[in-house]
């Protein structure tokens, strides 16, 4: 996709959603590897294929329906993405992005960004919910690159709270109410597809993530880039590399977000309701 087409393609998939909406909601919520019970849930929901709104890529992954949702949430309007394209699956950026930029387009003014993470943080057990309090860019490109559109932001965004301090307290309350034991931590990007290596486990943990993913961090920029307010949330699948003495699988990621597919509605639930 060409930087200079983004602008018009990102508002023509914007005005395609907003002429089938009788509300434009103003949360959104993007739905990672195996979390997609979520939209499942909703109330009345009108439901399109990927594939039915312009110029919107369709992931090729296990665990990604490709679905875009409007529905309720005890009483408010969210719009969900079940399911996101991936930078491995050979995407530019400017693709992998495209959800959220029409998400900011349509006047979302918080997007919840969930995803399926190795755990890095050997406190952490399989299955945790973590909050992404900040993240490390190991995609070796940002999303921002390339001539900047003022339409969507401005040149040099802020990075200094990428998710919401707000947010983030928000996700702290609903779990205390529940009771539901979270996690907190840096989730470190990368490129993928392959899973890490245990040196390279071992070299994100001194640099200080605790968790890592292929996923979020470029949805994370472009949200800040468009001023919306957003909070991370991931899904701690598996150990990650060395951490534990066995392989790593994409079935392990399926499994383990299945079982612990209660306490994360429950989560996410909250967090719209409160926001």
């Amino acid at each position: 996709m060409r930087p200079v087409d983004l602008f018009s393609r990102v508002d023509e998939a914007a005005e395609w959603i907003r002429a089938r909406l009788d509300e434009t909601p103003s949360i959104g919520v993007v739905l990672g590897s195996g979390l997609g019970a979520f939209g499942d849930a909703l109330h009345d929901a009108k439901v399109w294929a990927y594939g039915e709104v312009p110029h919107w890529p369709a992931p090729r992954v296990a665990g990604h329906a490709g679905k875009l949702l409007v529905g309720r949430v005890g009483g408010r309007a969210v719009l969900v993405l079940s399911g996101r394209v991936h930078f491995y699956e050979g995407h530019d950026l400017a693709t992998v992005t495209f959800a959220v930029r029409v998400l900011g387009r349509l006047g979302v003014r918080v997007a919840v960004l969930t995803n399926a993470a190795g755990g890095i943080n050997t406190s952490f057990a399989s299955g945790a919910l973590m909050v992404i309090d900040d993240h490390i860019n190991f995609l070796g490109t940002n999303p921002l690159i390339g001539p900047n559109d003022e339409r969507f932001g401005r040149r040099f965004p802020d990075m200094s709270a990428v998710y919401s301090p707000r947010l983030r307290a928000i996700a702290d309350e609903v779990a205390a109410a529940l009771p539901l034991r979270i996690e907190h931590g840096v989730y470190l990007g990368l490129a993928g597809p392959s899973f890490e290596t245990p040196a390279e486990i071992r070299a994100f943990r001194t640099l200080g993530a605790d968790a890592v993913g292929m996923s979020t961090v470029a949805e994370a920029i472009v949200l800040r880039h468009m001023g919306v307010e957003t909070l991370g949330l991931s899904c701690i699948s598996n150990m990650a590399a060395g951490i534990l003495p066995q392989p790593l699988t994409e079935e392990e990621v399926l499994e383990t977000t299945a079982r612990v597919r209660d306490q994360f509605l429950a989560l996410l639930r909250g967090i719209v309701q409160r926001v």
